[in-house]
Order: C-alpha cells, then sequence, then structure tokens
C-alpha cells in the first residue's frame, strides 16, 4: 500500500513542517542560559543597569511562549490558504516564514538585538501553525484509509525527531555555547530549502482536485501517481461518492461548522483531544527541562545529555505508535496513553517531594519524565492530528483544522507563559495540575470517542450520530441548507452523460 511517491511526499513534507515545529519546541531549552546572558547584556549596553531577575525571567517567558501566539495566528489563516492555494502549494508557500524567522534569530545577537529573537519566534510561529494544519489535512486526502493512521502519524514521528535533533544540536560540542548559539536558529533554513525542492515535483491531493476544483484529469493522475497503480477508478468513485452523500463542497466557516448539529460532538471531541494534547505537561516538560532536572538535583555538566536521552525515547515511541495504530486502533492508545501519564505524573511528585530523604529518587525522577514522554508518543502526541482529519467531510476540514489549531495553540501558550510561575509556586506537586487534566482526558475520551480505524467517513459520522441525536439520513439531508446545490446539480458536475440518461432512466 505504500508507493514511493506516497513515502517520499509524507517525509519531505514533515521534514519541513512537523520536524520544524518540534525543532522549535526544544531549540530554545540548551541555549537557555547564554540566550538570557545575551539579553542581560544588551539592556544594561542601552540603559546602564542590569535587568532584574523578575524582569529577565518574564522575557524569557515571552520568548518562550510566544511561539504559540504565532502559531495561532498560523492556525487562522490557514483555511483561506489551503482554499485558494491547495494543500501541497501552502506547504511550500509557507518555508517563506521559516527563511526569514531564520535569519532574525540566527542575526540577533550579531546586531544586537533580542527583539529579533522575539520576533522571529512568532513568524516561525506562524510557520508552525500553517504546517500543523495544511500537512495533517495533505496526508490524510493523499492516504488510503487502511493505511490513513500510519501515514498520519508521520507528523507526530517528525515533531519528535525534531526535539531530538534541536536537543542533540544544543550539546555543548556543537552550538550550545556562548559564541555558537546562533547557528541553533541558522539551521532552520536547512529543512525548508529541501523541500522547497522536492515538494513542487510531487501531486495535488487528488481529493483537493477533485472536489474543490472539479479537476478530474489531475485528481486521477494524482491518485495513480501516490497509490502507484493505473486502474484508480475505484478511489475516484469512492471520493465522488462521498460528494454525493454530503452534497456539497463549498467549503463552509467555523461558525457554521459550529452550528451543525450533525458534527457538534466531533468537534468538541477534537476540542479536548486537542487540549488535552497540549496542557497535559509535556510542552512544559520540552521547554524547561533543564531546569526540571536540576530541580531533580541532576548533576549540571550532566543535564545535557540525560535531557537527549528524552528526545531518543520520544522518537522510538512515535515509531512504535505509527507501527501498531492500524492494528491497535486511535481509542486505546489515546485513552491508555493518558492512563498512564496520570500514572507515572503521581510517583514525579512523590519523588521529586521525597529526593532529599533518599539518594536514589533523582533517578526516579529521570525514570519517570522518560516513561511520561513514551505514554505521550505512544498516543497523544500523533492521534489527535489523525482524528480531525478522520472526523470530517471535505467541504468542513478546513474549518475543523481551524479550530483544532486555534485551540492546540492558545494552550500551547499557556503552558509556556505560566509553568514557570506554577513550578515556583507549587514547588513539587506542580505536575498534578498535569495529571488531572489527563485523567479528565481520558474519561472524556472513554466515554465518548469511537474507534475510527479502517472506516469510511460515513461510518465515522453513523457511531456519532446517536449522541448528536441525528439519524445519518438527517446528517446528509441538513448539511447547511442555505448553501447545498441540488442533487441534480451535484450529479451533474461529476457524471458523464452515459451516467445521467440512467438516472433519468431509474427516476422515471
Amino acid at each position: 500500500d505504500w508507493s514511493g511517491s506516497l513515502i517520499v511526499a509524507s517525509l519531505v513534507g514533515a521534514f519541513g513542517s512537523s520536524f520544524l515545529y518540534g525543532y522549535n519546541l526544544s531549540v530554545v531549552n540548551a541555549p537557555a542560559v547564554y540566550i538570557k546572558s545575551f539579553y542581560n547584556e544588551t539592556w544594561q549596553r542601552r540603559y546602564g543597569f542590569s535587568m532584574e531577575e523578575n524582569t529577565l525571567t518574564l522575557l524569557w517567558s515571552i520568548t518562550v511562549s510566544i511561539f504559540a501566539i504565532g502559531g495561532l495566528v498560523g492556525a487562522i489563516i490557514v483555511t483561506p490558504i489551503v482554499k485558494f492555494f491547495g494543500r501541497k502549494r501552502t506547504l511550500l508557500l509557507n518555508n517563506v516564514f521559516a527563511v526569514v524567522a531564520a535569519l532574525l534569530m540566527s542575526l540577533s545577537m550579531l546586531a544586537g538585538s533580542f527583539e529579533m529573537l522575539i520576533l522571529g519566534r512568532i513568524i516561525m510561529g506562524v510557520d508552525a501553525g500553517i504546517s500543523l494544519s495544511a500537512l495533517p489535512m495533505y496526508l490524510s486526502e493523499i492516504s488510503p484509509k487502511e493505511i490513513r493512521g500510519s501515514l498520519g502519524q508521520v507528523t507526530a514521528i517528525f515533531i519528535c525527531i525534531g526535539v531530538f535533533t534541536g536537543q542533540v544540536l544544543g550539546l555543548p560540542e556543537i552550538f550550545g555555547t556562548e559564541s555558537r548559539w546562533p547557528y541553533l536558529f541558522g539551521m532552520i533554513i536547512v529543512p525548508s530549502l529541501i523541500q522547497a525542492v522536492i515538494l513542487p515535483f510531487l501531486p495535488e491531493s487528488p481529493r483537493y482536485l477533485l472536489l474543490e476544483k472539479h479537476d478530474t484529469r489531475r485528481a486521477e493522475k494524482a491518485f495513480q501517481t501516490f497509490l502507484g497503480k493505473e486502474d484508480v477508478s475505484h478511489e475516484v468513485e469512492e471520493v465522488l461518492s462521498e460528494s454525493r452523500v454530503q452534497r456539497n463542497t463549498k467549503l463552509v466557516s467555523v461558525l457554521q461548522l459550529l452550528r451543525t448539529r450533525a458534527v457538534r460532538w466531533q468537534v468538541v471531541t477534537v476540542v479536548v483531544t486537542m487540549g488535552c494534547y497540549q496542557l497535559c505537561g509535556l510542552n512544559a516538560i520540552w521547554y524547561y527541562t533543564n531546569s526540571i532536572f536540576s530541580e531533580s538535583g541532576i548533576n549540571h555538566e550532566t543535564i545535557p545529555y540525560v535531557t537527549l536521552s528524552t528526545g531518543a525515547v520520544e522518537t522510538v515511541a512515535a515509531v512504535f505508535s505509527g507501527l501498531v495504530i492500524e492494528r491497535l486502533g486511535r481509542r486505546p492508545l489515546l485513552i491508555g496513553g493518558f492512563g498512564l501519564m496520570v500514572v507515572f505524573f503521581a510517583v514525579l511528585t512523590t519523588s521529586l517531594t521525597l529526593q532529599d530523604k533518599v539518594h536514589w529518587l533523582p533517578y526516579l525522577s529521570i525514570a519517570c519524565i522518560l516513561a511520561i514522554i513514551a505514554s505521550f508518543c505512544i498516543g497523544p502526541g500523533g492521534i489527535p492530528f489523525v482524528l480531525t482529519g478522520e472526523f470530517f467531510q471535505q467541504s468542513q476540514r478546513p474549518a475543523a483544522f481551524m479550530i483544532a489549531g486555534t485551540v492546540n495553540w492558545l494552550s500551547n501558550f499557556a503552558v509556556g507563559l505560566l509553568f514557570p510561575f506554577i513550578q515556583s509556586g507549587l514547588q513539587t506537586y506542580c505536575f498534578l495540575v498535569f495529571a488531572a487534566i489527563c485523567s479528565a482526558g481520558a474519561t472524556y475520551l472513554f466515554f465518548v470517542l469511537p474507534e475510527t480505524k479502517n472506516k469510511t467517513l460515513n461510518e465515522i459520522s453513523q457511531a456519532f450520530a446517536k449522541r448528536n441525536k441525528v439519524s445519518l439520513e438527517m446528517q446528509e439531508m441538513n448539511h447547511y441548507p442555505a448553501e447545498r446545490k441540488s442533487s441534480a446539480e451535484q450529479e451533474s458536475n461529476f457524471t458523464s452523460p452515459m451516467d445521467k440518461v440512467e438516472a433519468k432512466t431509474g427516476i422515471v
């Protein structure tokens, strides 16, 4: 089922998109001390006195969390962009943001301007906000339903690889020094250029071409390229039958989607999974790994290498999830992942609280952090993006990803900004907040989430129909009646003259 073009599209698309998101999560961790020193020196050179500690902490928190504000902007603007340019071209144009951000951040120390670093983080966030919506959309639309989950996990795997790469390049032997830390941000250009060179040779999403551009010829060619076979009539007909069921391919707005009773619980489920994805505490670990390990009593010189193990564990766990998702399904991986995180957060809290009394407890803290990361990557790390692509029709998908992206980035911003203060206020009990969120998420998913592996859109809609208090027939008839084309008009867009004759005969 995995053609060469499908593999290349997923790898190149993820390398220039979700890889950069993961990289920018961890890249600020290793050089944090040197960047704060740069901030203080710049402030002293400008104003003649050193920055206060609280001001420096706030400025650093803003630098870390402002990435999420840029991501929120990207998530908001992605809907009109993917509608106008398409999925593939959106990913290509998005590289402009990455290159501009890389130049600003890598040249900030040379220019003596910490504002350039902060601005670069915002622009890099815009890149991530667009890519984390456009990439899962693209991958879900080019993959057969039998491997849709595995291909969707490529997004999560490359986030993990990006995190790990940021940790490796941040080692003192490479770029983690006072003079070389700007190179960490300059490396962002490399994945962007690779994607810009290779992606133009791959087709656009065949679903986008067929349902939104009504270009049957190019859609068939795209299917042939991605599926690696000549006869794609079955795949084309499957997409067209989906179109006939939904009776409308005009993109809908976020407000219309929120008002649609037939997808109400799908929207709520996406909001819950995306909120828990960010608020479960893993980004707090990525942003502040060094300070967490320092609080655990780990030797300062050893911390960068211990931190490296977290990225390695995350990558292995994400690959494992990609291998088993089509066998075990989305539901057990999500619920099991959140449930295990609750257990290990509780053990971590106990370990941090008692570490002064038992000499080996700091090592238990490290083990718990690694276990939390592995639990997250097995399920919650990538499946929310897969579910967003599976729950909604073609016309609803961009608006759904916009909602998911907004929740994702607002939650990301909250964690990045507030965690230092939560950690300062609650001390070793700060992780109980995340344990409560994981517990709530697992409980909700246990009662609401149906299994979606190997299911078509209509089958997934039927699974939610009872909870939405509408029948599947009502869902088919009541999607946006003010904008819906008539059945005959919809059929005329996609059927041959002979099909029309047969349809009329059938009606008579």
